[in-house]
């Protein structure tokens, strides 16, 4: 081409550019002919120069990253039109084709990120389009599909090893490489390498489908012309086969990969796979000459094996799985199902509902967590049984019967509506048909009607139409034809199988139910569940399932809405329980024995792996307990038979393995009776261990149990139920009666380790007494330790342990046994108090004479062999004081290790000796200790004696600087720790002889000797040494002063036991100088504060006993000269004590009492000093300050707090003074209402109950004990507290008076004041707007409350300024809560100063200005001042306060008038008798009162008031109203809000109220009705509407007045003087009219402008008249107005005036037209709307939905909104055009019903815009 043509050639090229993007796509072929034939340009040069311009183009856009706008995208769409024209001129040009392929269709596939996939389509459709008129498959094959296959390949990591991976797709793939390419197009090899690498995945799989389709449609359209190549085979045939190959091989490579790769797969690959297959069963493909056949029946299979791989990875791949079978059967489930396929292709086609597989896929999916696998399982469920998606019921045309069924009597309103609608969908229809069979398609229908109703439809629904729909599925699921059937056609299946499939179905309708969001839907299904009669349909609960059993059942089992009567009155139970017990049993009698005792150890492990609450745990255990009896009806030899648990390998004659079972068992039945102990009840507890020890005695068998398994199990059971007295005691007894005894010795004998033989025998000697009966079951056990208490010293060398084991079994036999006498003494005692001596022998069958015949043996017994054991104990003690050569070498398991007890820091030999002194001497000083409770002996001396001289020895031992003799030392004191116990328990003369014959620091003759200051001081001396040498490991020296101070404890306890043994110091010997005791308290506070543990309880013991000796001076035997306890000794005591409370992680029961007790002592809480000291706190002061202000965040502190200083203050009234702000504190402290450790720790922890018993003396036990684990203690121990006060200030001024006396009055007058004060005063107890139950509301209900407690301390002196603080109050708004305790107190104090009435209470009776609460208040006031006072004041109250009460029957306020009229007749019915003097004429004003009582009387609507009042009156005291027990114990146990119970005037209210609702609803349904007739009536269209609330009426706002309206008197003076001929006045009437008239145009124009805005709103109208709440409607008016819609229907207007729907609206309402469309009418409004040609919408989810962003508004709209839970109602939808819904993407399944409407207006607006 010359120059000339080259620039010709370059500026058509131009031309045609610019003509690109501006002439449409359609008029570019003829375009271009034009230029053909008028230039003469060849078809091929015009191509390439336009290819070689398009490719700059390309180029040039790519280098620049440009972003393509809509003209260049037209430009690349004409030009690519252009080039495919060009191309089909010219015919079948190979070099042509692949230049446009390589230069720019490639090119331009990589920039598809940058244009839409339309544009995509459109340019590949312009390729295909050449190809296929141009016959050119062949370069199609040859050329761009291995690029694009390379490409896929790429993205999915192949190529790598080319060899292996190329081909690894299949032995049929077509790629060959691009070695071809590279000869037949002048482009390397390494830019195409580069441009099929940079492909995303998507891409390639896109134009793979697009190729696979259009060679898909040739082969079709050459198929059906029968034309082919000249050599007779078809190009095209050949490339679909082929093409079709290698897609099949490459999904099934991408289906095992990445979610993005799986994405591509199913979005692209599978469809066009399934299209193609669809046509095409099997086809025949030839690659390198051989010759395959790809069939998709393998295909298909190999698909499903890929899907049942995908379901168990998670969520994501099920999904995907889920889309790949919903993709399969949207292709082949409709034209491949078993009902259209010949019947031998039957047999070969493969069809994914024929796997078992499948089904059980679709039921785990369609109770999945995840809301869209659920929804993928039901479509997939629905396509499979070709169900449509609608909520029709099974076998119900769409046209309703027009016949009406009756309602069922005592139907609520809610379950009317409910009814109604369910007849909307068809169940009644369904019920009238249920006694005809239903076939199988019915009763699919049926079940997915259910799983649709629990996923998608409103509760109302489910509940109408569960029951019909389930018992139809029951009914018919116990036949051989059920639903399940279809799953099974083609197989020979059991009866069992298919009733089993058929259940497994029904289970997931209950599963579902289960998990329901909505506790009404729970609670239906669980109910429904429970009452099927099982034995109706046979032995079909057997079918159902037992991992549903042990699952969702259990797990809604344990669901808590289930059980709203479970603990009501006491009763730890049930309806669901009782059902779920019924089903079990019923469940496992039809189970055979070894698949009934697997399965019970399944129900018990349930424990272990889901956390139970208070009703679960008590369901279960019930459970168990009915399932134990369902199996236990069995043989018993057959029940423990071999497979019985699937989990172990059980030989039935293995004696190994037939424990086994029985082992796990009891195992996890233990476990289920201590998931108990969470839980603090008593009562709770008993009945779950009484089911479960049911369970276990029905199973097991007590004799073939290992003895460690069975003690194990029985230690487990609370010692309150298996002790004396316990409820279990006798089923425990029954059931152990079986197990071998003997054995108990031999069982663990091999155990060397001695803390868990320790436990073992504690277990054994429990069980021991709950199997003895009678002295000859006791003789073996006597035999055998009498027979090794003998021979203790003479055991072999290799039997070194079983002396060992033997003292521990004996030391454990004398603690239980000390343990059940103090249980029987307790168990006696409590007897006694509730007046119930005469059951006391009943208590259990071992009855007092019984346990006195075991004690009195095993007593004797011990007597016996006791010098035998002091003999081993002597000789094993001597390890401590011998001087042996220590072994260097220590055992592995010490070396590196600082442990505790079982870490000793000594060698094995050792170790062992030092471990048998130990506990020889612990168990000589326990044996001994119990022995000398019964009498002395003179064994006993010899013990005592031996015990002191090891006491001795052991203080008196050098110290020892080495590591292993420290370690013995410290064994030594952990013998002494228990002989001191002893020594301390069991004081006797002889003891004291030997200390002072040991006493080595003897006083002067002419001093007091002190017994104990040589033993304490030396004992403390040789620890701190041992301390300080410094040779002991941490832990160990921690170990050390443990023991420390429980040996200090023990000798401080010497003195006090002395006195109570009758130890008399004759000689005038005292125990401790004072220096020695002051000595011990310093040690004590200086080691407080660092106090680990285990040292806190007995080092605050050592400091109470110390300080109770230090204030014991007046009792000369035991303190020599003391001083007394200073200031700054108690200083040091509470800043240690408070530092150790602080520091301590755990608030234990007993560390907090021992507290308490230790520096709040008694003895120096009298000293004024702690207290007060110069106007600042005191050491005991500040302590308390702190604890009470900790207390606030731990209820235990508090509580104990409250208790310990309420004895002390009442013990010592003269401190309260001090106390006022702590006592306010308590008063209004409230906290959680129960503490479960609290009570734990009492009945299980002996030491918590001992020291909590050692706290100060409570005022009034019983309220102690009820309220002590309650909120209410603090103020309840205030308020007994202060009324034990009030009755000791009842004695001033009697011969009993005295300063206490004195000192309670002026504290009880002080406290009053100063809560009056407070409560008057307060910011926040002074409001008078407050919420009810909220902090202010409590705050004041626990001040008057105390208050009221307080009236007794109301003095003369006083009695003016508290009545002046109670009128305050008074006059103030309160709730009735709060206003019953002012009227309580009120009446009190003006029964007890009657003077006040006349001077107080009548004057203001008479203000009738007051408030209308507070002058029902007086009026409540007065009347009881007259019906509660004394005889003397009966009639002067009465005259004076009965005048002024009688005009108030008439007030205008309704409450009030009927207040007065019950009090008043009140008052008739009592004192009007007295009245009656028996005169014959009668005074007027008694006339008067006789008609007005009988009025009264006769009175319909008064007598109505009264019968509701009824008992009110008459209980109410004042009196015992302002008692402790009054205000705390006379409760309603329903309220449960600070005891408070209903008082008289809201009782009044309630009354009034609910009377004036029914009459405001008897009115609202008569406007209704008259709206109605008149929506009915209205025939010109025009609805009722209410414009604004506050508007003036129609045109109001724009029509002024113009002519001046004269009044009388002006017209009188107007025709005396004529108005023209006044100038000023005409003037004035000139200026007025002309104001006038300019007004009239400013209105006018006004009033068009309003017209215009009116005219410009959309014909759009949002119905809202189904919603209720206020901020909903407020946000959708706001919304109306902003959209310019024509209208919002709601339900009421009067919302319109409410403060909140203003506050939200923001005066919305005075612009958007309001309609007021009641519920009930909304069905005629929607009618006449649509006669008004309006298109009535709901935006609702159905399954016949449409997206919001697909439906195209009408103009002229109605939209209807429904409920927030249950939707648009059903009879409201079928009158709906069309529901619309929003597409969501989240996971919540809904919207606010605001937003949702908020986003359809929006919706709307925008397509009007845009029209």
């Amino acid at each position: 081409m010359n120059a000339e043509e080259s620039n010709s050639m370059a500026s058509i090229i131009s031309s045609l550019s610019e003509s690109f993007k501006q002439v449409p796509l359609a008029a570019l072929p003829a375009m271009l002919d034009c230029i053909l034939a008028s230039t003469g340009i060849s078809p091929s040069a015009l191509f390439a120069s336009l290819l070689d311009s398009f490719s700059k183009f390309i180029k040039d856009v790519s280098e620049k990253d440009l972003k393509l706008d809509s003209s260049m995208c037209n430009y690349i769409t004409s030009m690519v039109g252009s080039l495919c024209h060009l191309l089909k001129k010219f015919g079948n040009n190979t070099d042509g084709l692949l230049s446009f392929i390589w230069k720019c269709f490639i090119p331009l596939m990589k920039m598809v990120h940058a244009f839409e996939r339309e544009m995509l389509n459109e340019i590949a459709e312009s390729l295909f389009c050449v190809i296929s008129t141009t016959q050119s498959w062949g370069v199609l094959e040859a050329n761009l599909v291995p690029f694009f296959l390379r490409s896929a390949g790429l993205s999915m990591g192949m190529f790598q090893n080319e060899e292996s991976d190329a081909f690894e797709w299949g032995h049929c793939s077509i790629y060959h490489g691009l070695s071809d390419l590279e000869n037949d197009f002048d482009m390397d090899k390494e830019s195409m390498l580069s441009l099929s690498g940079s492909f995303p995945l998507p891409i390639s799989c896109h134009i793979l489908t697009l190729i696979l389709d259009a060679a898909l449609q040739s082969f079709q359209a050459v198929s059906s012309t029968k034309s082919t190549l000249a050599n007779g085979f078809c190009y095209t045939e050949k490339l679909f086969s082929n093409l079709l190959s290698d897609l099949c091989n490459m999904s099934e490579r991408l289906l095992s990969q990445s979610l993005e790769h799986r994405s591509c797969t199913i979005g692209f690959l599978l469809p066009i796979i399934f299209k193609a297959f669809g046509s095409h069963c099997s086809l025949e493909i030839t690659v390198r000459g051989k010759m395959f056949i790809l069939s998709r029946n393998v295909f298909f299979r190999k698909i499903w094996k890929l899907c049942r791989s995908l379901f168990c990875l998670g969520h994501l791949e099920r999904r995907d799985a889920y889309n790949v079978l919903s993709l399969y059967l949207s292709f082949f489930s409709s034209t491949e199902g078993f009902g259209n396929a010949d019947a031998n292709v039957k047999a070969e086609e493969f069809d994914v509902r024929a796997e078992r597989e499948f089904w059980d896929e679709i039921k785990r999916g369609l109770v999945d967590g995840e809301g869209p696998v659920r929804k993928q399982s039901l479509h997939i469920l629905k396509t499979v049984l070709q169900i449509s998606g609608g909520s029709q019921c099974p076998g119900v045309s769409e046209k309703k019967s027009p016949e009406k069924h009756p309602i069922p009597h005592g139907m609520t309103k809610r379950e009317m509506w409910a009814d109604k609608e369910a007849k909307s969908l068809g169940v009644w229809e369904l019920c009238n048909s249920a006694d005809s069979p239903l076939n199988n398609q019915q009763q699919w229908e049926a079940f997915i009607l259910l799983y649709e109703m629990l996923e998608e439809y409103g509760t109302h629904l489910v509940e109408a139409a569960w029951h019909h729909q389930l018992n139809l599925l029951l009914q018919f699921s116990v036949s051989n034809n059920n639903f399940t059937s279809y799953i099974f056609r083609g197989f020979h299946q059991k009866q069992t199988d298919i009733l089993s499939e058929a259940f497994s179905w029904v289970t997931i309708l209950w599963q579902l139910g289960f998990q329901h969001d909505n506790p009404q839907v729970r609670c239906l299904i669980m109910e429904s569940f429970l009452g099927i009669e099982w034995l109706k349909y046979g032995n079909t609960a057997k079918s159902v399932s037992e991992s549903f059993v042990l699952g969702p059942f259990i797990e809604g089992l344990n669901d808590p809405v289930h059980h709203k009567d479970f603990g009501v009155k006491g009763a730890y139970n049930s309806k669901t329980i009782e059902g779920a017990a019924r089903f079990l049993h019923q469940y496992t009698s039809h189970l055979n024995t070894r698949e009934g005792i697997a399965f019970l150890h399944s129900l018990a492990s349930v424990a272990k792996h889901f956390s139970f609450g208070r009703a679960g745990l008590m369901g279960l255990a019930e459970c168990i307990a009915s399932a134990a009896r369902g199996v236990g009806g069995h043989d018993s030899e057959e029940k423990w038979s071999e497979d019985a648990f699937p989990d172990e390998v059980l030989v039935k004659s293995s004696p190994e393995n037939f424990s086994d079972s029985r082992t796990a068992i009891l195992d996890v039945l233990r476990f289920v009776i201590e998931s108990s102990k969470q839980h603090f009840n008593p009562n709770y507890r008993l009945q779950v261990c009484e089911k479960v020890l049911e369970a276990a005695a029905l199973l097991v068998s007590a004799i073939d149990v290992p003895l460690e398994i069975l003690l194990h199990f029985i230690a487990t059971l609370p010692r309150a139920f298996t002790d004396y007295g316990g409820s279990l005691r006798l089923k425990t007894q029954e059931w152990l009666l079986g197990s071998a005894m003997e054995h108990c010795i031999v069982n663990c004998c091999d155990d060397e380790d001695l803390d868990a033989w320790e436990s073992e025998a504690k277990r054994w000697a429990r069980a021991l007494f709950l199997i003895i009966k009678g002295e000859h079951q006791l003789a073996p056990i006597l035999r055998f330790f009498q027979n090794c208490g003998i021979n203790i010293c003479k055991q072999q060398s290799h039997l070194k342990w079983l002396p060992v084991k033997f003292l521990i079994l004996a030391r454990s036999l004398v603690a239980e046994i000390q343990i059940m006498q103090e249980r029987f003494t307790q168990r006696g005692i409590k007897i006694k108090r509730r007046s119930e001596i005469s059951v006391l022998d009943t208590v259990d069958q071992l009855c007092y004479t019984e346990a006195s015949m075991i004690n009195g043996r095993i007593h004797g017994l011990f007597l016996f062999i006791l010098e035998g054991l002091v003999s081993f104990a002597d000789m094993s003690s001597s390890i401590f004081w011998s001087s042996m050569t220590e072994e260097t070498t220590l055992p592995g398991s010490v070396r590196g290790k600082l442990g505790g007890r079982s870490q000793r820091r000594l060698s094995t030999s050792t170790t062992t000796a030092i471990l048998q002194a130990i506990i020889s001497m612990q168990a000589v000083a326990s044996i001994s200790s119990w022995c000398a409770q019964f009498k002395s002996n003179v064994k006993l001396s010899s013990v005592w004696a031996f015990l002191w001289k090891f006491f001795w020895k052991t203080v008196s031992s050098p110290t020892c600087d080495s590591e292993a003799g420290a370690e013995i030392c410290l064994a030594a004191y952990e013998a002494l720790a228990p002989v001191l116990r002893a020594l301390v328990s069991t004081s006797s003369p002889l003891s004291l002889d030997l200390i002072r014959e040991n006493d080595e620091f003897s006083a002067p003759a002419e001093e007091v000797k002190c017994c104990l200051d040589s033993l304490a001081l030396s004992f403390l001396q040789n620890i701190n040494n041992l301390l300080a040498v410094g040779v002991l490991a941490r832990t160990r020296r921690a170990v050390l002063l443990n023991q420390k101070w429980i040996c200090l404890e023990s000798l401080l306890s010497i003195p006090y036991s002395a006195p109570g043994n009758v130890l008399n110091l004759e000689d005038g010997s005292l125990f401790f100088s004072d220096s020695a005791i002051r000595c011990i308290f310093s040690d004590l506070v200086e080691s407080l504060d660092n106090a680990g543990e285990g040292s806190v309880l007995p080092m605050l013991r050592s400091v109470r006993l110390a300080l109770g000796l230090i204030a014991s001076r007046k009792l000369d035997t035991l303190v020599s000269s003391c001083n007394g306890v200073d200031a700054q000794m108690m200083w040091r005591l509470v800043s240690s004590s408070w530092i150790l409370h602080v520091n301590c992680n755990k608030r234990r029961v007993a560390s907090i009492a021992a507290l308490l007790s230790s520096v709040l002592h008694h003895s120096v809480f009298t000293d004024e000093s702690m207290h007060l000291t110069n106007n600042r706190p005191g050491p005991l002061k500040w302590f308390v300050e702190n604890v009470i202000e900790e207390g606030t965040k731990s209820p235990r502190t508090i509580r104990l707090t409250a208790l310990h200083l309420t004895g002390l203050w009442l013990s010592h009234p003269r401190t309260i003074k001090y106390y006022m702000k702590e006592l306010k504190l308590l008063t209004l402290y409230g906290s959680v209402a129960f503490d479960e450790d609290f009570e734990a720790e009492l009945s299980d922890n002996q030491d918590a109950s001992n020291e909590v018993s050692l706290l100060g003396k409570s005022p009034d036990p019983e309220l102690t004990e009820a309220f002590i684990n309650t909120e209410l203690f603090a103020r309840v121990s205030v308020a007994v507290l202060f009324y034990k006060l009030a009755d000791l200030a009842n004695l001033v001024g009697t011969e009993k008076e005295n300063e206490d006396c004195h000192a309670a009055l002026e504290s009880g007058k002080l406290f009053l004041l100063e809560l009056l004060d407070f409560v008057v005063n307060d910011k926040d107890l002074a409001k008078e707007l407050y919420k009810k139950y909220s902090g202010i509301h409590r705050r004041k209900i626990r001040a008057w409350q105390m208050i009221c407690v307080l009236s007794r301390f109301v003095t003369d002196d006083i009695v003016a300024q508290v009545t002046h603080n109670l009128h305050i109050s008074l006059y103030r708004n309160n709730l009735p809560a709060v206003r019953q305790y002012l009227e309580t107190f009120a009446i009190n104090i003006y029964l007890k100063f009657p003077l006040l009435v006349r001077e107080q209470l009548v004057p203001i009776l008479r203000d009738y200005n007051m408030k209308p609460q507070a002058l029902s208040s007086y009026v409540f006031i007065a009347a009881n001042v007259i019906l509660h006072a004394s005889n003397a004041n009966q009639s002067r109250h009465f005259n004076e306060l009965l005048p002024p009460i009688i005009p108030l029957l008439t007030s205008h306020h309704h409450s009030l008038r009927g207040f007065a009229q019950l009090l008043v007749y009140q008052v008739f019915c009592k004192y009007f008798p007295l009245m009656d003097h028996g005169a014959s004429e009668m005074p007027l004003e008694k006339m008067c009162f006789e008609d007005l009582k009988s009025y009264l009387a006769k009175n319909p609507d008064c007598r109505r008031l009264r019968a509701s009042m009824e008992g009110y009156l008459d209980a109410y005291n004042p009196i015992a109203s302002g008692t402790p027990a009054g205000i705390f114990v006379n409760r309603v146990e329903e309220l449960e809000f600070e005891c408070v119970p209903t008082s008289f005037m809201e009782e009044v209210l309630n009354f009034l109220n609910d009377v004036r609702e029914d009459l405001r609803c008897s009115m609202a349904k008569d406007v209704v009705t008259i709206k109605n007739e008149s929506l009915k009536n209205d025939e010109d269209g025009n609805c009722r509407q209410t414009l604004i609330a506050y508007q003036l009426p129609k045109e109001s706002s724009f029509d002024f007045q113009k002519k001046l309206t004269l009044s009388k008197h002006e017209k009188q003076d107007n025709d005396s003087s004529s108005v023209l001929g006044n100038n000023e006045a005409y003037k004035q009437l000139l200026e007025m009219e002309t104001e006038d008239e300019l007004l009239d145009r400013s209105c006018q124009s006004r009033r068009l402008t309003m017209k215009k805005i009116r005219a410009s709103r959309q014909q759009f109208i949002l119905v809202a008249s189904l919603l209720d709440r206020i901020p909903n409607i407020a946000g959708l008016a706001r919304t109306c107005e902003v959209f310019k819609a024509s209208g919002l229907a709601i339900a009421d207007a009067s919302i319109l005036r409410d403060k909140q729907f203003q506050l939200i609206s923001v005066t919305a309402e005075k612009w958007v037209p309001i309609i007021e469309v009641p519920v009930n009418s909304v069905k005629h409004f929607l009618e006449k709307k649509k006669r008004d040609g309006f298109s009535i919408l709901g935006l609702e989810q159905t399954t016949n939905s449409v997206p919001l962003d697909h439906y195209a508004f009408p103009k002229k709209t109605v939209l209807v909104l429904g409920r927030e839970k249950e939707g648009i109602p059903v009879d409201i939808i079928h009158m709906l055009d069309a529901c619309i819904e929003i597409p969501q993407l989240g996971v919540v399944r809904s919207l606010n019903v605001h937003v949702s409407g908020a986003i359809a207006l929006w919706e709307y607006t925008r397509q009007q815009r845009s029209q």
